[in-house]
């Protein structure tokens, strides 16, 4: 390998430990493999390995290459392997790409040629990006995801050509040696030379005397050995690899973070990261379950028992009680009727497990006045077929309407893109803001709806 690529690499990772030590601690957890220019030519990442082209680190400053190395140490780091889900590949490798690279410019790091970068997605995790990316892009990621099948198998065919085409060149090249040999092994029997004196060393060809010394110390004429594992690129993850090394990185992500803790140089763009990462990881929906469970009220029942009962041990029962969830649709456009079908099933499967009471409002600017829907927690909750809406988004009726009442609910969920206007005050109810979106809420609870 290139001396000066060699230490090129060795200097940015001691830079990214003694100065950014959290992204230091990441890429020290991946080995630095150099490949084939014929399938990757920049870097790649399989989330064992970080794989680069020489040629392409070698043009790069010290700065650049720390961010190419951090970059590739960011997609393991998220677990970007393992996001994904149901999502397009391409447009998911591009929205890790975005979120990454925004990441690292915030970080101060400089970005090599070719990286992608928008202002608009600074701040946004690669599934908030997701939806932002159009379907028909041509924007291209600046390395190689080597998660999937879909990521590297058309990488995989070109190798397989261009190694079968070294393969013959080399056939021909030892085919058209061994002619030359034969020709002048017949010329000399023409001319009556021979090779039997022992004190005449037959001359030997100085390439082949070259590479057979060379192949003693590991090595050929060629300036690189090109084995199997540096022509092509390695195989996709398996669902159980793809689980374990989630855990790992998991682990060290909380590590690397500790570490940049400790040192006193966790940046704010870091902090934030580990926090979108937490918000993003977990589904809406067990989010959803979670704080719907919470809000369940169960309790001992403190009722006498029955004198019909048997036995001497009297064991106290759990009663659960109904709980009041106030759920309020944002009806202003900004949320597809897909989109509030599926949450409409999803506290349908939960409402029913914690004994909950749902009132419905629906509002953009101001109430439906077809609203409130109530269901009891033993009746379906059922979207409402005609609602009006479509204007600009307030939030305070809602909150308005509940103080007007003199309701207490013990949970209320808005759904919403959370861009409108909010109450100065937060009420005293507990309020769960499902977001669809970057945006932000001043106060209450915020799930991203990924």
């Amino acid at each position: 390998m290139n001396d000066k690529v060699s230490r090129k690499l060795a200097a940015a990772r001691t830079r990214l430990i003694l100065d950014k030590p959290f992204l230091g601690a990441l890429v020290l957890r991946l080995p630095l493999k150099p490949v084939h220019a014929s399938w990757c030519p920049t870097t790649a990442t399989d989330a064992r390995v970080i794989y680069y082209n020489p040629d392409f680190i070698e043009p790069l400053n010290v700065s650049q290459v720390q961010f190419v190395l951090a970059h590739d140490a960011l997609h393991c780091g998220l677990s970007h392997f393992a996001r994904r889900e149901h999502r397009d590949p391409h447009r998911w490798n591009i929205a890790c790409d975005h979120a990454v690279n925004a990441l690292l410019k915030e970080d101060q790091l400089q970005a090599p040629e070719g990286a992608l970068f928008n202002d608009k997605f600074t701040g946004l995790t690669a599934e908030e990006i997701f939806p932002l990316i159009p379907g028909d892009t041509d924007e291209q990621t600046m390395d190689q995801h080597l998660y999937d099948v879909a990521d590297n198998e058309n990488m995989r065919q070109q190798p397989d050509q261009d190694r079968e085409r070294k393969n013959d060149d080399k056939n021909q090249h030892e085919q058209q040696q061994q002619q030359n040999l034969t020709q002048d092994s017949d010329e000399q029997s023409e001319r009556g030379e021979t090779n039997n004196s022992a004190n005449e060393p037959v001359p030997e060809d100085n390439t082949n005397t070259e590479a057979s010394t060379n192949s003693r110390h590991g090595s050929t004429t060629e300036p690189q050995t090109e084995t199997e594992t540096n022509l092509t690129p390695p195989p996709p993850l398996s669902l159980p690899e793809k689980e374990q090394l989630n855990i790992q990185w998991q682990q060290r992500l909380a590590g690397a973070a500790q570490q940049a803790l400790q040192s006193g140089k966790m940046s704010g763009s870091v902090a934030r990261l580990i926090n979108q990462l937490l918000r993003s990881s977990i589904p809406w929906r067990t989010l959803l379950a979670r704080y719907m469970s919470g809000s369940a009220r169960v309790d001992y029942n403190l009722m006498r028992p029955s004198q019909r009962r048997e036995g001497d041990a009297i064991m106290p029962s759990l009663h659960a009680r109904q709980i009041n969830v106030l759920i309020a649709l944002d009806t202003s456009g900004s949320i597809e009727q897909d989109e509030l079908d599926v949450f409409v099933a999803e506290v349908n499967a939960i409402k029913g497990l914690v004994n909950a009471r749902v009132t419905l409002l629906a509002c953009d600017n101001q109430l439906d006045e077809d609203g409130p829907w109530i269901f009891e927690s033993w009746e379906q909750l059922v979207f409402p077929k005609s609602l009006q809406g479509h204007g600009g988004t307030d939030f305070r009726p809602v909150f308005e309407w509940v103080e007007h009442h003199h309701l207490q609910p013990d949970l209320v969920i808005y759904f919403t893109d959370a861009q409108g206007r909010f109450p100065v005050k937060s009420p005293i109810a507990e309020t769960l803001w499902l977001v669809k979106g970057p945006a932000k809420v001043p106060w209450g609870q915020r799930i991203q709806l990924n």
